[in-house]
This record gives C-alpha cells, sequence and structure tokens, in this order.
C-alpha cells in the first residue's frame, strides 16, 4: 500500500494536502486512491490527481505560465465550432 500522498490536480478543493490512502487500486476504468474524508468516509480520487502519478512534463515546463496545452485548446476549438453550427 502506498504511503501518503499529495492532491496535484489543480483546481481539486484538497490541492496541495497530504492524504492517507487506505487502498490504491484499479476502479470505474481507472487507477484510484481511496481515502477517508474528514468525516470517516471513504472517498476517492483518480490516482493522476496526484503525487502517485508523474510529473507531466508540460506542467513543469510551463511553471504556472499556462494552465491549457495546445492539444487541449485546439480541441476545444473545435468542440465549440461543432456546437455552433
Amino acid at each position: 500500500m502506498p504511503g501518503p500522498v499529495r492532491v496535484t490536480h489543480p483546481f481539486h478543493p484538497l490541492f496541495g494536502q497530504t492524504l492517507d490512502v487506505v487502498v490504491h487500486r484499479h476502479n470505474w476504468g481507472e487507477d484510484r486512491v481511496y481515502y477517508r474524508d474528514g468525516r470517516g468516509l471513504l472517498t476517492s480520487l483518480p490516482a493522476g490527481w496526484t503525487s502517485l502519478a508523474p510529473e507531466d512534463g508540460f506542467v513543469a515546463v510551463a511553471a504556472g505560465r499556462s494552465r491549457f496545452r495546445v492539444q487541449d485548446l485546439v480541441d476545444l476549438a473545435a468542440l465549440v465550432l461543432r456546437l455552433r453550427s
């Protein structure tokens, strides 16, 4: 079992906090970490949103200057065009 993990997803409400992992397993089509919330209830979040995932190269290079990858913006523009037509 992994030790404590840090929430690394910048928009998650627990960003930067450390969680004690109860179990790490593949569930709902992705790797997830399960932990006890403040009320003691078992809850989970994607392992990719924690320090278990390797640091994203884009995020490291952008160093906070950009939250969006070029491909994400291109995909968003295509989606907007489809929705407008």
